[in-house]
């Protein structure tokens, strides 16, 4: 047998012998972060949901590349005149995996919908109490509050009652945190006291089923033979290769060893899209990467400080350095793609020494210590936060303040930010769903501090607003009342907005029907390798 680079990558992954064997279905995807598990329901990240996106199946789904949802284990649903009452009709013949452990005795039902749902509105849920938990998601859009109750009106039909009219609902329950559990397979795990195994050895209904994972190195999952929409799976071996490091995936890619790979540095890009045995899909991202203040640190609980904090980033340079020609100034607290921006929001100018008369006023003391965390890994956002942790601190110098720059790995980042340690912080967000309920509810209402609102900022003019525009389901209302919040939420300034990426995804060129969701999901369902 001849030893070809991409042979000996397979070799090294375990995905083949020594012995001559079929290669053409296998497809290694150069990942860039371990994830802190596959329960999508507790996770934000796109790091976590990415690598939970092909073992599970939702209600209904966005369609690949787009934004449309589509039916998935509903067949079809039906909404009740006064917007209350949500219908689904279930998909028959469904089936989930099995692994060592456990090996289903039923077909997918109302009972796993119930389960799932369940789980997440009771506290006293018995698998809860086993196995404690948060679901950010799910409290960041007050689901928690909104959602009366979930019931099975028949073995393959279940009901949502609804507190109060949700637009948002049926694009909400397409997300990742809504993917479908295994009530059977939950309550062997209950009743054997290993309830946390939903979330280290996850069972879906997906294209593929989960096979190990070891941490920092690899994810390896098979195609699903039993897959309800079997055209889907085109892939027999799928294996998330784990490099943090942009410039080891590029190598990786370039040699074979992945075939689809994400977040290329800006530098990367011209040689990229000149190498013949590659292709570089791009896009604009729906996406921001912003400066988060925390609110309820002082000094940044005054509002001149935060003020002067943001008239002293000099964005262009930003822009300049650390996006270089993949980046569009952001001005406004979602990406102007969204319907419901508001384009007459204009920036605060640059004006450092302003800045300066600001804190003066509000006493801050020159030498005032503050800590500035930065990322530690890419993100469709972002494709530099060192860099840009360097750069506002030498703004920030300017101003007097002695900036101290800290990183932690990026599970531990999100559950520090969230628990409110940070100073200020750089982050950001993909949407998730094409609602502007997913950006100015999920980052920025009070419901939202413990999960993605990493201000911890809550504003009870903004947050009315936000919630009434949830609540109505005429677009032109909706739009008034999104737009008034923004203009709230751009003069109390929480954040600082940065930047929108352009999103490369470079692959090579055998790799056929990649879509690049504008979601920022690597979804390999449908994908196949020449």
């Amino acid at each position: 047998m001849r030893y070809t680079p991409r042979l000996y990558a397979l070799l090294a992954l375990g995905l083949v012998s020594q012995s001559p064997a079929v290669l053409a279905n296998n497809l290694v995807f150069c990942s860039e972060g371990s994830p802190a598990g596959f329960d999508t329901a507790q996770y934000t990240s796109a790091t976590d949901n990415d690598a939970a996106e092909p073992i599970y199946n939702r209600l209904v789904e966005f369609e690949r590349g787009g934004t449309a949802v589509q039916p998935a284990l509903a067949t079809r649903w039906e909404v009740s005149d006064d917007g209350l009452r949500y219908t689904f009709q279930l998909r028959e013949g469904v089936k989930f995996h099995s692994n060592k452990a456990f090996t289903p005795s039923r077909d997918f039902n109302a009972d796993d919908v119930l389960f799932t749902f369940n789980r997440m509105l009771d506290k006293g849920h018995p698998f809860r109490q086993a196995y404690p938990t948060e679901f950010p998601y799910f409290v960041s859009m007050g689901l928690d509050k909104n959602i009366a109750r979930v019931e099975k009106t028949g073995p393959m039909t279940v009901v949502f009652t609804l507190n109060a009219v949700d637009a948002a609902f049926i694009q909400n329950l397409a997300m990742s945190f809504a993917s479908i559990l295994s009530a059977e397979y939950a309550g062997q795990l209950l009743a054997s006291g290993r309830a946390s195994d939903i979330n280290q050895q996850p069972i879906g209904t997906g294209p593929f089923v989960f096979q190990r994972y070891q941490k920092d190195s690899q994810i390896r999952y098979k195609g699903n033979q039993a897959y309800w929409a079997p055209h889907e799976v085109k892939i027999d071996n799928l294996v998330f290769s784990i490099n943090t490091d942009p410039s080891v995936r590029i190598q990786k890619l370039r040699r074979n060893e992945c075939q689809v790979t994400l977040h290329p540095r800006p530098a990367d890009l011209p040689a990229l899209k000149a190498d013949s045995k590659l292709q570089v899909l791009q896009q604009p991202g729906f996406n921001l990467g912003y400066i988060a203040y925390n609110t309820q640190h002082p000094p940044f609980d005054r509002l001149e400080v935060r003020q002067a904090m943001d008239m002293a980033v000099n964005k262009q340079a930003i822009i300049q350095a650390v996006y270089q020609d993949s980046g569009q100034l952001a001005v406004n607290a979602m990406p102007p793609t969204q319907w419901s921006y508001d384009d007459s929001i204009k920036d605060a100018p640059f004006d450092p020494e302003k800045a300066k008369q600001l804190l003066q006023q509000a006493g801050v003391k020159p030498g005032t210590e503050i800590t500035l965390w930065a990322m530690p890994v890419q993100r469709p956002y972002n494709p530099n936060a060192k860099l840009m942790a360097e750069m506002l601190q030498a703004d920030w110098s300017k101003l007097g303040f002695k900036v101290r720059i800290v990183s932690y790995e990026w599970g531990e980042y999100l559950k520090r930010m969230k628990s409110g340690e940070h100073d200020i912080a750089l982050i950001g967000w993909t949407g998730d769903n094409g609602d502007p309920d997913n950006w100015l509810g999920t980052l920025y209402n009070c419901d939202a501090i413990g999960s993605n609102n990493y201000s911890l900022w809550c504003d009870p003019q903004y947050d009315s607003l936000v919630k009434q525009a949830k609540q109505v389901t005429d677009r032109a209302q909706r739009t008034a009342l999104y737009q008034q919040a923004q203009q709230r939420l751009k003069q109390q300034v929480p954040i600082t907005p940065v930047a929108h990426s352009t999103v490369n995804q470079p692959l090579s060129i055998k790799v056929s029907e990649f879509k690049v969701s504008p979601f920022g999901r690597n979804d390999f369902s449908g994908v196949s390798v020449d």
